[in-house]
């Protein structure tokens, strides 16, 4: 592990850890896309509507499991650059006990206000039945899907991102093949494809747990060794938060998107809900080139190796801004093409490969927002990191949709993502210089 973190070759090191994210990564984004293929195949754009406004439900299970999970991993992977080996594996097992505890508790709430949370979501009565019965699915797996982001998470700060990979690729492929079975072989519709995302974390976290004892040379699970000193608790927490902010930011953004767009008819909202599962194939790999260098980073902060540390960070933005141009050019080509994969109705296809071009346009500058995001999260630079995690989908965007929309009605709906997504990677530069520039806080520091 040492070799690895501090004295492998740079894109060696980062592309030992981030590979394997990414590929576990393109199996969900695979499996997001066949997911959106089969529930379409049923050509009722009210059931597909109905799904697509429960998504951000989805969203903010992962929030909440990041709260732990990117919280855990942060504080762990500065510990182990520390040397701190004992208190790294204690926050383990006090991470994963509290994502536990949490699921509990969003999984009643869920129950007890779900009135109140289909409302929020946008659901109409023609899209009730369906929205209805994958909300209570959903509720029920979201102790699965937030237990699950800890060890994906934190395997990573061993150099087990092979095995953490290996834990959400089983479960995904398990719910490709799931997917149809339930949905059509078994006839379930809607409940079909929440209960094949049941089964399938079901068998990640089996895996992810199994990996965690008896692999991870550091980490472990020992209820008893859970409890650890208020002030790494406030560690964990204070990157945590701004962390799960971003997956919150998500939810709000898609529930805002689709509320925004349900005036326009259901096959707008079918229509947003195939362009971003497509937009999905570039974020998701930004996403694992991402958070597959987030240990590295991390490590080589704890150990205050400020040369690698910066040449670690600038070979990131590098790989994400170029993959996010190369990638979102040929899929601009295609769009029309591979949504019409999804469904025969013209109008649902007109207005997904119409919304998907225009998001498609900014991908570069998501990138770079996500580097900036993910790199404050790993230097223990919680303020920056939640400025980052509430702007993209979040403050900024809200602010650009509702003057957008005023202004220039559908077109506006349609332009206000990749406004934000421009003004949020702006405000990622400015804070990295503010950082890491000549007169840097990080530099004055060191």
């Amino acid at each position: 592990m040492i070799e690895l973190f501090e004295k492998a070759p740079i894109p060696k090191a980062y592309f030992t850890l981030a590979l394997p994210v990414v590929l576990g990564t393109v199996v969900s984004m695979i499996y997001n896309l066949t997911d959106t293929f089969f529930i379409a195949q049923t050509q009722n754009a009210n059931l597909v509507a109905g799904i697509t406004l429960c998504t951000p439900l989805f969203s903010m299970m992962i929030a909440l499991g990041d709260m732990f999970g990117l919280g855990g991993s942060s504080a762990i992977s500065r510990l182990l650059g520390q040397k701190k080996y004992q208190l790294a594996g204690r926050i383990n097992s006090f991470c994963f006990y509290g994502a536990l505890l949490l699921g509990v508790v969003v999984m009643i709430c869920l129950f007890v206000f779900k009135k109140q949370g289909l409302g929020l979501l946008g659901v109409t009565p023609q899209t009730y039945q369906y929205a209805n019965i994958f909300y209570e699915i959903m509720a029920v797996a979201s102790v699965l899907i937030i237990v699950s982001l800890v060890p994906i998470n934190t395997l990573r700060t061993e150099g087990l991102a092979v095995q953490s990979m290996i834990g959400t690729a089983s479960g995904t492929v398990l719910k490709i093949f799931l997917d149809p079975l339930f949905i059509f072989g078994f006839h379930l519709g809607a409940a079909g494809a929440a209960l094949a995302t049941v089964v399938g974390y079901l068998v990640t976290d089996s895996i992810l747990i199994g990996y965690t004892i008896f692999r991870a040379r550091y980490l472990h699970l020992h209820i008893r060794k859970s409890r650890i000193p208020f002030v790494e608790i406030k560690d964990v927490l204070m990157i945590g938060l701004p962390a799960s902010m971003t997956n919150f930011m998500t939810m709000l953004g898609t529930a805002l998107m689709n509320n925004f767009l349900i005036v326009y008819g259901a096959n707008k909202v079918a229509g947003f809900g195939i362009a971003i599962k497509v937009e999905t194939i570039v974020i998701m790999v930004l996403v694992g080139f991402c958070f597959g260098s987030q240990a590295l980073i991390g490590y080589n902060y704890g150990a205050r190796n400020k040369e690698r540390l910066k040449k670690i960070i600038q070979f990131d933005l590098l790989v994400n801004v170029g993959f996010a141009f190369i990638i979102a050019l040929g899929l601009m080509v295609i769009a029309p093409g591979l949504c019409g994969l999804f469904m025969k109705n013209q109008g649902v296809v007109s207005a997904a490969s119409y919304m998907l071009r225009w998001f498609l346009i900014t991908t570069p500058f998501i990138g770079a927002a996500m580097v900036f995001t993910t790199m404050f999260q790993s230097v223990n630079q919680p303020l920056d990191a939640f400025i980052m995690s509430i702007s993209r989908q979040g403050v900024v965007f809200t602010v650009v949709i509702i003057i957008t929309a005023a202004l220039m009605g559908y077109q506006g709906v349609i332009v206000s993502q990749p406004i934000a997504d421009v003004i949020t990677a702006v405000i990622g530069l400015g804070l990295y210089y503010r950082q890491f520039g000549p007169h840097g806080k990080v530099v004055k520091n060191w």
